[in-house]
């Protein structure tokens, strides 16, 4: 029994391995080659004793090796001559280091001639705009030796409020002369001429410079203003000093003539300031003022005995003015109503001198 177990059991062990060996050529067929298979073909049907193992197999994983990064590719370059608005040289440099040249170029403040005086205003003051961007990509792709036009934005909305800002300070308002009077005597003021700025001008000037790049002088212009009153312009001035009954007739501040005169008495002064001509009469009418002493007199023609002459120069102050007299005796008192008396001949030479306006000053 015990050697029949053997056997069996060796019997079952060359079974095994007899499998193992088929298993083996199997696997190795599928493996081998066309031209293997074909060399090996005669044996396909031979059995051999020797049963022959394939070496084990062995499987690396790869391996990964860091590679040095390249150095990363210069900034292309504007070609060679190129320029920007015609004054900028931008061939051979990279985009950025344009911007920055036409940018610096751009930024170029302005000449401001006003007067004497020389002012400095940048475009960004004035509100204008440079399309920078724009041009240095154009001339990316423009020929060698090219021009690009530099675009600009420029409204007038700043300008004009610079050019009312400079106004202020520049323009200047005339001045009249003014008569006074001194010691009794007339005084002129100076006069001054007046100046105003040409604002609309200088706004399309200033613009005009921001777009095309140039960046002065610009002019500032001025319209003059002159006074409307001058000292050379103050003509005939009457002075009458009523304590010394004396007329004094002025060519501005120089004395031409003086004359003996009748004031008003002392109930009845002749008013005290400036006044002016106010009208002129020849050969007039007397008509009773409205007062105590003439409330029964009656109107009286132009005639040998009219209380006025033949000529009468009325002033601003009511009811008073220059005018001849028949009582030549009165002349160099106070001996009128408020008047002022002037000898016959010597009213008529005053009345073709002086013009209405003429001031009169009356002083004591």
């Amino acid at each position: 029994m015990a050697t029949l177990r053997g056997v069996r059991r060796g019997g079952f062990a060359l079974l095994v391995l007899v499998a193992c060996a088929a298993a083996g050529l199997g696997a190795a067929l599928l493996a081998a080659t066309p031209s293997a298979i074909a060399n090996t073909g005669q044996e396909t049907g031979t059995t051999t004793g020797t049963t022959t193992t394939a070496p084990p197999v062995t499987t690396t994983a790869p391996t990964t090796t860091t590679q040095p990064q390249p150095p990363p590719p210069r900034p292309a370059t504007i070609p060679a001559g190129v320029t920007i608005a015609g004054q900028v040289l931008v061939g051979g440099l990279s985009p950025a280091d344009a911007t920055i040249a036409v940018r610096e170029f751009f930024a170029r403040p302005l000449l401001v001639r006003a007067g004497k005086s020389t002012l400095r205003v940048t475009p960004k003051q004035l509100g204008a705009a440079a399309f920078v961007g724009d041009a240095v990509k154009r001339a990316r792709s423009t020929r060698p030796g090219g021009n690009v036009p530099l675009a600009v934005r420029a409204p007038r909305g700043p300008a004009e409020r610079y050019l009312a800002r400079l106004a202020k300070r520049f323009d200047r308002t005339a001045v009249d002369s003014r008569l006074l009077l001194r010691n009794a005597k007339p005084y002129i003021t100076p006069d001054r001429t007046g100046r105003r700025t040409r604002q609309m001008l200088a706004v399309s000037a200033l613009l005009r410079s921001v777009k095309t790049h140039a960046r002065g002088p610009v002019v500032v212009g001025f319209d003059t203003l002159k006074p409307a009153v001058t000292r050379k312009s103050v003509g005939d001035v009457i002075v009458i000093r009523r304590g010394a009954n004396k007329l004094n007739l002025y060519k501005g501040t120089k004395l031409r003539r003086t004359f003996g005169v009748a004031t008003g008495q002392a109930q009845y002064p002749t008013p005290l300031g400036r006044f002016e001509i106010v009208v002129k009469w020849r050969n007039p009418w007397w008509y009773p003022p409205s007062s105590e002493w003439a409330k029964d007199a009656k109107p009286i023609p132009p005639g040998p005995g009219n209380p006025l002459g033949t000529r009468w120069m009325g002033i601003s102050s009511p009811a008073v003015g220059i005018h001849g007299t028949p009582d030549a005796a009165s002349i160099g008192y106070s001996a009128s109503h408020g008047c002022i008396r002037m000898l016959i001949p010597q009213v008529e030479w005053l009345f073709e001198q002086v013009d209405i306006g003429t001031p009169v000053f009356i002083v004591r």
